[in-house]
């Protein structure tokens, strides 16, 4: 089976005028403009399977959703080549766009004044849905996405967690193979998120879609996809199982702790692989090792000896990952796996 996405050396540059300050800034400008060329996607190359759960992630600016919109027809490339399901994302978007979807955390498709139902149904109309295959799909959506109590609800009503299954439901109406999501927990609290994540992997695992997630959430990461492809200045510097990534830049852990009493100091007590990032009276950071120490140990240790009022275990940021990525692992920068690939 080819894959579901392909691209090849898939390159992106935009062209900026400059522009002096002042007046005669302006003019020149004008006469005889200078322009300065950015490279956001630079000789971009990876293939994706159907039916793949494939993390794109990176630092801001490093390019994830300029590839995006590359690959769903939205930009024309530079340079390079790309396909999704076969087809040639710019040239034949009409056709594209009936077998994929795209969730943008920070954009939304739903009609802000309407309720969701009024999107569903010119979104069925937009695709051109048979009315009884449209009913039952939103039907079984409705249910899957637990959506029944907001479908008469404005969307400007809905909390952030509400809108995001209901943009999700809408992007699956017509049943895509592949769907981009970019940045789709953005801002969601816990649960939301834990919510959002599962009914990812449900859909996947139940009907096959191809899911191509960015995120800086590492956690939301780890828990969803089985791949990671890492971009950082618009070139790709890692493409490897989610596991590999896991063992080899994902073995700190960050503990956040607030106390009921006065923080009596942290005691290191036999524990290697603790650092302690900031103390405070009434709670303390820490960083773990997990490679060296477990985090039930340490949390074992921290009850024993204070009286706990809260506990908060985080992944390091994403930008601090990339920079371990780069540290460690200096001759994958610019390679893909299929580059890699004997």
């Amino acid at each position: 089976m080819p894959p579901a996405i392909e691209a090849d050396h898939l390159t992106k540059r935009f062209s900026a005028k400059q522009t002096a300050p002042g007046l005669l800034g302006s003019l020149r400008a004008a006469v005889r403009p200078t322009y300065r060329e950015t490279v956001a996607v630079q000789d971009c190359t990876f293939a994706v399977d159907a039916g793949e759960l494939v993390a794109f992630i990176g630092p801001n600016g490093a390019g994830k959703s300029t590839t995006i919109k590359m690959l769903t027809g939205i930009l024309y490339p530079s340079s390079g080549e790309a396909r999704v399901l076969g087809l040639v994302p710019w040239a034949q978007r009409r056709t594209l766009a009936y077998n994929i979807a795209a969730v943008f955390g920070q954009k939304s498709q739903l009609w802000y004044h309407l309720p969701p139902l009024a999107t569903f149904d010119l979104l069925a109309k937009i695709y051109e849905l048979d009315a009884r295959e449209y009913r039952a799909r939103a039907a079984e959506l409705i249910d899957l996405f637990e959506l029944r109590p907001h479908l008469h609800t404005a969307v400007r009503r809905l909390s952030l967690g509400e809108r995001m299954r209901c943009e999700l439901a809408a992007a699956l109406l017509h049943r895509p193979k592949v769907i981009f999501l970019d940045e789709p927990t953005i801002g969601l609290d816990v649960i939301a998120k834990q919510r959002i994540r599962a009914l990812i992997r449900r859909l996947n695992a139940e009907e096959g879609v191809t899911v191509f997630l960015t995120s800086h959430d590492a956690d939301g990461v780890e828990q969803i996809c089985r791949r990671v492809i890492v971009i950082n200045h618009g070139a790709l510097i890692l493409d490897e199982p989610i596991a590999t990534l896991k063992s080899d830049f994902l073995q700190t852990k960050v503990v956040d702790l607030r106390l009921q009493d006065r923080n009596g100091g942290w005691e290191q007590a036999g524990l290697p692989g603790v650092t302690l990032l900031e103390e405070s009276d009434w709670g303390m950071k820490l960083e773990v090792d997990t490679a060296a120490q477990s985090i039930e140990r340490v949390i074992s240790h921290l009850v024993a000896n204070h009286r706990v009022a809260d506990i908060t275990i985080s992944d390091p940021p994403m930008d601090e990952i990339i920079a371990q990525i780069y540290q460690r692992r200096p001759e994958k920068v610019g390679a893909s796996r299929a580059e890699a690939a004997p």
